[in-house]
């Protein structure tokens, strides 16, 4: 009974988030530089719309934004949430381990080669977060266990010498190329396309579903690996998986998005003040939320200074971090 009670609470929670995203992604396709009726935006959904011109804003431009947005938000807090639960650690976040420098340095040695190979920069970005999530964890693993204090070190020296190698090729580049790096790394979903869409959309889904599967053994290994151990969970496969499930989640996000903070970290916490630890409902609440979350401030960010736009990563911390403040303070209280 208990586990019919849970699939009842987790269907009945994934319904009302997945209303809640609709309602804000038509909101998103609604509102921009050209606002749209709620009417407009439904007519060119759905291909009826005598308005040439809002069918196009909607399906050609703010469509693949808001589902790309959707869809990267969705990644970076269920990847948040699983390894703040495999590291035992509140604080811990993708980009602590290193992975968004990584996509970073090779979005922008894709640039600094220059030619035809500059039009791959998401594929560059991929590899370098692919490589980086190798290097960080072949050193966190110790003795066929992966070690959290080692991870999260390996993690924080990794990123301070990529970032430091990004800045020694940023001088190389032209000043065109350095200014539009430097938007890309505060976050940037403008270039979305259906390309992109249609590779990274299966590939997010399939890899939250595989973390969802190791949902229970979550839920255990929150005990501590000892305790895990005695209960049965194989804690270096769970680990392991887990690890590089998240990883791969972190790299596919940031190598279209650029470096967005705060979801990975903020995310969690906000839905386990709202349904508990329970990973068989907080994942389908941080992947929804997550979404939500980004689908709203990539909306603020192109529409606050509109015609221009702010990189939506500067909205996102200007955003979480007090929330993140208060919400220590609340829970310190």
């Amino acid at each position: 009974m208990k586990v019919a009670a849970t699939r009842r609470n987790v269907l009945v929670l994934v319904l009302v988030l997945s209303a809640s995203c609709v309602v804000v992604g038509l909101g998103a396709l609604a509102v921009g530089g050209v606002h749209l009726t709620l009417e407009e935006v439904w007519a060119a959904l759905r291909g009826t719309g005598s308005n040439a011109e809002a069918s196009a804003i909607v399906r050609d431009i703010r469509l693949p934004r808001v589902v790309l947005a959707a869809l990267v938000g969705a990644a970076l807090a269920v990847a948040g949430t699983v390894l703040q639960a495999l590291l035992r650690n509140p604080l811990a976040d993708p980009y602590v381990l290193g992975i968004s420098s990584g996509a970073a340095l090779g979005d922008i040695v894709a640039l600094w080669v220059g030619g035809r190979i500059a039009a791959a920069a998401p594929g560059f970005a991929f590899a370098g977060a692919l490589l980086t999530m190798t290097w960080v964890y072949a050193l966190g693993r110790r003795g066929g266990r992966l070690k959290s204090f080692t991870l999260l070190l390996a993690g924080v020296v990794t990123a301070s010498f990529l970032s430091a190698l990004i800045l020694f090729v940023l001088t190389l580049l032209s000043t065109r190329d350095v200014r539009g790096v430097a938007f890309w790394l505060m976050g940037d979903l403008s270039a979305a396309t259906g390309a992109e869409l249609r590779l990274l959309a299966p590939a997010v889904v399939l890899a939250i579903a595989a973390l969802y599967w190791f949902a229970k053994d979550l839920n255990v290994m929150l005990l501590g690996d000892d305790e895990a151990a005695h209960l049965g969970v194989n804690v270096a496969r769970v680990e392991t998986a887990v690890f590089v499930l998240s990883s791969l989640l972190t790299a596919m996000a940031v190598s279209v998005s650029g470096a967005i903070g705060y979801l990975g970290l903020l995310v969690p916490h906000v839905g386990r003040m709202l349904v508990g630890s329970d990973h068989r409902t907080l994942l389908p609440t941080a992947a929804l939320g997550g979404a939500m979350i980004l689908v709203l401030s990539d909306t603020l960010a192109r529409t606050v200074v509109a015609p221009s736009e702010l990189p939506v990563g500067a909205v996102t911390a200007l955003a979480g971090a007090p929330v993140f403040i208060y919400l220590l303070r609340r829970t310190a209280g």
